[in-house]
């Protein structure tokens, strides 16, 4: 018994002593990726301001935002020395937004503020990752901005030697002009008000914006302005180029804290997300959060082994991918339907800012992968917005509008791209019907824009305006795949199939490219109808039937050769004759190459754009970000996988970048991909789970459930892999 116990004690002494042991071992951090991020990439055009080309810029912001949270909180690309705005879009080339800027200044508020343009602040940058915005002004003031999903929250620090300081809270002013606007003090620490959305791309919109702000301390004085007038004392104001202003004694507290929340709907909303969001004012709780919720998506992809540089421009381009959509409901649930009624989000979150012509090439795919459950949220909300709004498909939502910006049936794929995909937590049947409608029926409208113009003559005649005809192919094919993944129903499935073949109406023999007709059937000018870019841009937009497109020229090497001409430039801009890597009807092109029998020179062009138009600069973007557009195009291209036909799960082949990647799927399945490198693009070899494979083509069914692809690259060309079986092509 003696012996026994004696055993005993050992034995748990040595279980302690081992326990302990492993506890003393330090366990590997957590990798921050929000400290990989580097907002500042796309905040500037190639030179000199924001009146550039388009493809020029990308047109990001550098401030503080939440994964695809409602509030923005950074300077506005549009109108730069306005101060901090709390909504803008992420890569949209055009201005919009930027409501309620605000602004700490030093010592008193002599003159008004106007429209804000004068302000002039100048600012030096300390930081700038994904939920964290700190700079310095030239007045010595530093400021440090983050955000939760509805409500942000700032911290001025004023110099020692400052006794006073202001802090300016523009309502009628925003990134372009406004013209209904209030703001009234509510008590001595806060204030309250709403405004209008001003214009988009030039065009009026008609939603609200209603702000709360509250600051920590109360001001020695507060007042308005109006214009050139100052007011102060005075308890509201309205109207254009007004706003609020707060004066604080700061000879002794130098730390002053903001913070604000907005909503779509009303003002009791907008206090009831400063409340439930942001209850007290720990700065460092917030930005801690906030940091928290990117690293928690942005480690939805574990990429090492590229570099730094290569390595931040990555996990840029993903933060970027995963800021839009974004919620539209307040956290009470309620948001502003397409029909200007406030409607219930029950059992999903609500989502706007669509830029669906963009998107549905690259950002949805990689949202359906990493974020399924927001992603069949923004499906829902898609829907609800079509039923509130007349009953077709929007193209370019902004808060409740629909903006009619851009063309083509781009909703249809981004719906089919998320079902392709495995997203499944939303009603496929009822947005089947809903796409068959507007692409079925004449007239179908959201709101006061036709789901799909010309569509009379698109039925009757076999083609529409040239680059909008090639837009309803796609959207066509990706309805007929919808139909068949959904229902299994082949009657569904075959009369849309065949409607996208409706490109071959659009070849004109004689001069060997797709060319635009009149509605008589005769051919118009060459380049007459192509949306932003050119005949030989748009030639390649038939991604669901590229072997038919490529037999029509002559095959694969009349192909090649004109695929080798196109690349000879990669930075085109809109009727150029090359390629426009800063563009979204070019996004697909490199991969052609896998059409051809001709890999090799897919992976060898990708990493030319890679090296040649991105870079970890200011102006490191070869076009509009276009709400992650570009951005997921950037991180599919450095994964070596490419969602290349429209409403079809699968990927075409390039070389990995990174020499370790993981991708955390639904259902904590993992896929890994290994053997990637910076320096070598040529693939060699390439298995799964240990099976050869000899194609570019992977469908997603292969790769859904995780498990290892493996990568053997070269720095010489392999012209015979990857040939062996080609890629699908549906005729």
């Amino acid at each position: 018994m003696h012996s026994f116990l004696i055993k005993r004690i050992i034995c748990g002494t040595i279980i302690l002593l081992y326990s302990g042991a492993i506890c003393a071992q330090k366990l590997p951090a957590p990798v921050n990726y929000a400290a990989k991020v580097n907002t500042l990439i796309g905040t500037k055009g190639k030179g000199a301001n924001a009146n550039e080309s388009y493809l020029e810029a990308g047109y990001t912001f550098p401030g503080a935002m939440y994964p695809f949270g409602m509030v923005q909180f950074t300077p506005t690309f549009f109108a730069a020395n306005k101060g901090f705005v709390v909504n803008q879009l992420s890569g949209a080339g055009c201005e919009h937004m930027g409501n309620f800027p605000t602004l700490p200044l030093t010592g008193d508020l002599n003159t008004s503020p106007n429209d804000m343009t004068g302000m002039q602040p100048g600012y030096h940058i300390e930081n700038a990752s994904a939920g964290n915005y700190r700079l310095s002004l030239k007045n010595g003031v530093r400021c440090e901005l983050s955000v939760t999903k509805r409500t942000g929250m700032a911290r001025y620090t004023y110099p020692a030697a400052e006794n006073t300081a202001t802090v300016i809270i523009g309502s009628g002013v925003n990134a372009t002009q406004i013209t209904n606007a209030h703001i009234q003090f509510t008590d001595s620490t806060s204030c309250e008000g709403y405004a209008d959305g001003g214009s988009f791309c030039g065009i009026r919109t008609n939603y609200k914006v209603y702000f709360v702000a509250r600051f920590n301390h109360k001001p020695i004085t507060k007042g308005t302005w109006s214009g050139e007038q100052l007011n102060t004392g005075a308890t509201s104001a309205d109207g254009p180029h007004s706003g609020a202003f707060f004066t604080f004694d700061v000879s002794k507290q130098k730390t002053l804290v903001y913070k604000f929340a907005i909503s779509y709907v009303s003002l009791a909303n907008a206090k009831a997300n400063l409340k439930a969001e942001s209850p007290d004012w720990n700065f460092d709780g917030v930005r801690q959060q906030a940091v928290a919720a990117w690293n928690k998506y942005l480690g939805k992809i574990e990429a090492s082994g590229a570099g730094a540089d290569q390595t931040t421009q990555f996990y840029t381009h993903l933060y970027h991918a995963l800021a839009h959509p974004n919620i539209s409901n307040d956290s009470n649930g309620e948001y502003m339907g397409a029909d200007s009624v406030v409607h219930q989000a029950k059992g999903y979150d609500n989502y706007t800012s669509f830029s669906n012509w963009d998107t549905y090439r690259t950002q949805i795919p990689l949202m359906s992968l990493l974020a399924p459950k927001e992603t069949g949220d923004v499906m829902t909300s898609t829907l609800r917005f079509a039923g509130q709004s007349g009953g077709g498909l929007p193209r370019w939502v902004l808060a409740h509008v629909e903006t009619g910006i851009m063309q083509g049936d781009p909703t249809s794929i981004v719906i089919a791209n998320a079902y392709g995909f495995g997203v499944r937590n939303f009603d496929a049947r009822a947005a089947l019907a809903i796409m068959r409608k507007g692409a079925d029926e004449p007239g179908t409208r959201s709101q006061k824009e036709l789901t799909r113009p010309y569509l009379d003559q698109y039925l009757t005649k076999g083609y529409a305006p040239a680059s909008m005809s090639l837009e309803y192919n796609s959207a066509d094919f990706a309805i007929g795949q919808m139909g068949l993944q959904a229902t299994g129903n082949k009657t569904v499935y075959k009369p849309y199939i065949q409607r996208a073949q409706y490109w071959k109406n659009l070849y004109n023999p004689e001069r060997g490219w797709l060319q635009s007709r009149r509605a008589d059937g005769g051919w118009k000018n060459y380049d007459e109808d192509w949306r932003e870019a050119s005949y030989k841009n748009y030639f390649w937009m038939v991604p669901f039937n590229l072997k038919g497109l490529i037999d029509t020229i002559g095959g694969k090497q009349a192909a090649e050769r004109r695929l080798d001409e196109f690349f000879s430039k990669l930075n085109a801009s809109y009727n150029q004759e090359w390629y426009a890597a800063g563009n979204e009807p070019d996004f697909e092109v490199p991969w052609i190459y896998n059409w051809t029998s001709a890999p090799y020179k897919t992976q060898a062009v990708i990493r030319r754009i890679i090296a040649e138009q991105y870079t970890n600069r200011k102006n490191g973007l070869p076009g509009n970000d276009d709400l992650g557009a570009m951005g997921a195009w950037y991180v599919f291209a450095n994964i070596g996988l490419y969602p290349m036909i429209p409403g079809v799960g699968g990927f075409s082949v390039n070389s990995p970048s990174f020499t370790n990647i993981k991708i955390h799927l639904p259902g904590n399945r993992v896929l890994t991909i290994t053997g990637g490198s910076a320096t070598k693009p040529y693939i060699n070899k390439l298995s799964f789970n240990s099976k050869t494979l000899n194609t570019t083509w992977l469908p997603y069914s292969l790769i859904k459930n995780g498990g290892t692809l493996k990568f053997e690259l070269s720095s010489k060309p392999n012209k015979a892999w990857g040939t062996q079986i080609g890629p699908p092509s549906y005729n």
